[in-house]
């Protein structure tokens, strides 16, 4: 079976304060977007498990896709084996939810796969005990984050063109990203109103993560000057991503920042429907 893995970006991510078990709370809205990796499984009748990808660092037992496998074989007794392939086509640590992409695609996938016929709330508690944001890649749109972003409410699709992804090829861990955040004075946290989403988006990891990576600050600082009205880092990063207001100034200024070595792509945001064609029917 040949499925597809969608990243998201943070069209807002607010930072509220500390939970136990070193987490923070968070207010964010995330968007899936056209940039995929694609994952096929094929069953195997020994048994075995076997997880291998075209990012080398991905191979093995300590992938997630490995880890959930081996949980839900366990916990329903699962005789049959899979062989999982991963062509990893979004960054790494970049901010895009490419691994919790990946963690829900895997619950989904051997849910059919397997036959487990586990119920929404079944995989959203296997979900929430591998990740905080995989549970908004089980339903994928638009959606509000709370909590430490695994409480997912389904919002109206927010339908946006010509997003412009940069990442510069650093890797930034979202524990180093939550470290350093300043976090709001009590009544000052930012709001976010979906009728007007590119004037009120904002990310609260976006000030500290730029004194620690100047690459990042540069980046950002360039996208708007490439014309970008709008430009913000995605999540913890390193990924920033600019909205341009037409196809054309998004293509010439990927063109720049591909010819200095970045990873670029000019995105979109994907309506719920067609999120939820990841799988075939």
């Amino acid at each position: 079976m040949l499925t597809v893995s969608y990243a998201k970006i943070n069209l807002f991510l607010e930072v509220l304060g500390r939970l136990p078990g070193n987490y923070h709370q968070v207010n964010t809205v995330l968007c899936g977007i056209d940039l995929f990796d694609e994952i096929k499984y094929a069953l195997t009748e020994t048994g075995a498990i076997i997880v291998w990808s075209s990012v080398a660092e991905l191979n093995g037992k300590d992938n997630l896709i490995y880890r959930i496998a081996k949980y839900l074989q366990e916990q329903y007794e699962v005789r049959q084996g899979v062989e999982i392939f991963l062509e990893k086509k979004i960054p790494i640590a970049a901010g895009l939810g490419g691994g919790s992409s990946n963690a829900a695609n895997a619950i989904e996938a051997l849910d059919r796969v397997w036959q487990l016929n586990l119920s929404p709330l079944e995989k959203e508690a296997v979900a929430a005990k591998f990740g905080s944001d995989i549970n908004f890649f089980l339903h994928g749109g638009t959606a509000l984050g709370e909590n430490r972003g695994e409480r997912i409410s389904a919002m109206d699709d927010i339908m946006i063109d010509n997003i412009l992804l940069v990442n510069p090829g650093i890797a930034i861990s979202a524990g180093s990203a939550y470290g350093a955040v300043e976090l709001p004075v009590p009544g000052e946290s930012k709001l976010f109103d979906p009728d007007n989403p590119v004037a009120t988006m904002f990310n609260r990891l976006e000030p500290a993560v730029r004194k620690m990576y100047p690459l990042v600050d540069s980046l950002l600082i360039k996208l708007n000057e490439c014309g970008a009205i709008k430009s913000m880092l995605s999540g913890s990063g390193s990924t920033c991503f600019g909205i341009f207001e037409n196809a054309k100034t998004a293509e010439e200024s990927a063109a720049y920042f591909a010819e200095l070595g970045y990873f670029t792509h000019n995105a979109r945001t994907l309506s719920r429907r067609e999120y939820q064609r990841c799988f075939p029917s």
